[in-house]
């Protein structure tokens, strides 16, 4: 296991559960040193007084708020220990929600809470196991780095993990992101439905960063003095704009025929000047105008639960 990022205690009512936090993810993404390129040298840098113009030694250096371009207010590392904070020590339930009132957007970094010591493995499984029979998450203020932060306590397998929140005011609203009015109608989404459908789910254990996997590839093989692999460019996209009903179609054809599934063969259809005349059918569909943010369609309605600010 991972080192604990963090030792304190989990307090909900007048239950204290002492814990200690460790990571639950790792990152593997290869990172690389700056070198000079004539020589190899590695760049190093230096952390320079710009009034003194010289290099300083670490107890000289302190912290600012940067107020404007020309202030900085100092502030001591004796100034903050005075702060009030009273999530300093502990991880502070403040309440009990359904899962589904937090928008996913939201979360941030997971972390395993692991129970420190026998006195904490009791009351750990109690609030594990009432959070898994009530189906909630526990809300939570805690404090690291100088920082006051929010969290939810999740049950994942057997272990409570503790999964950063995001501050309601950092989450950016995603105004002037979407299409505004847009043609589409209900056939082009049942349509895509069931292209969807026809894709279904994935194992996504089994997905790998083949980007990373390649990189290790050329790093290893220039460790050993041989020539790296040659790898096979992407093929890149056709650019041809077609029609999306027929690009919904043919993609499901397609996605059967990989599956060995019998299919009709596709045909792509350029997108003319005129939109195309609709054919007389007994069933006709009307479209629909719609916004990125998706309104309903007539075939289907679902009700979802507000998001807790």
């Amino acid at each position: 296991m991972p080192r604990p990022v963090w030792s304190g205690a989990v307090s909900f009512g007048l239950v204290t559960i002492p814990i200690k936090v460790m990571p639950a993810t790792e990152d593997h993404s290869i990172s690389f040193r700056q070198i000079h390129i004539a020589d190899g040298g590695r760049i190093r840098y230096r952390k320079i007084c710009e009034i003194e113009d010289r290099v300083l030694d670490p107890d000289e250096i302190g912290r600012a708020y940067e107020a404007s371009r020309d202030q900085l207010v100092p502030i001591s590392d004796q100034e903050l220990d005075d702060l009030p904070l009273p999530t300093a020590k502990a991880i502070d339930v403040e309440a009990f929600i359904e899962a589904e009132r937090i928008d996913p957007i939201r979360f941030g970094k997971p972390y395993y809470l692991q129970a420190d010591g026998a006195v904490a493995a009791k009351p750990y499984v109690l609030l594990r196991e009432a959070l898994q029979r009530s189906d909630k998450i526990a809300v939570a203020k805690f404090a690291w780095h100088n920082r006051e932060r929010l969290g939810a306590l999740r049950v994942v397998g057997e272990a409570i993990v503790l999964q950063v929140l995001h501050w309601p005011d950092e989450v950016r609203a995603a105004e002037g992101v979407a299409p505004r009015a847009v043609d589409i109608s209900d056939s082009e989404v049942e349509e895509a439905i069931a292209l969807m459908d026809v894709i279904g789910g994935a194992d996504i254990s089994q997905y790998r960063d083949q980007y990373r996997e390649a990189m290790e590839a050329v790093i290893e093989a220039k460790t050993e003095g041989v020539e790296p692999p040659h790898m096979e460019a992407p093929a890149e996209p056709k650019g041809k704009v077609v029609d999306l009903m027929s690009a919904l179609q043919d993609s499901v054809r397609a996605a059967k025929k990989s599956r060995g599934e019998e299919t009709d063969e596709a045909e792509v259809h350029e997108i003319s000047g005129r939109r195309p005349a609709q054919k007389k059918a007994a069933k006709k569909t009307a479209a629909k105008k719609t916004s990125a943010g998706g309104k309903k369609t007539a075939a289907k309605k679902s009700s979802r639960k507000k998001p807790a600010s």
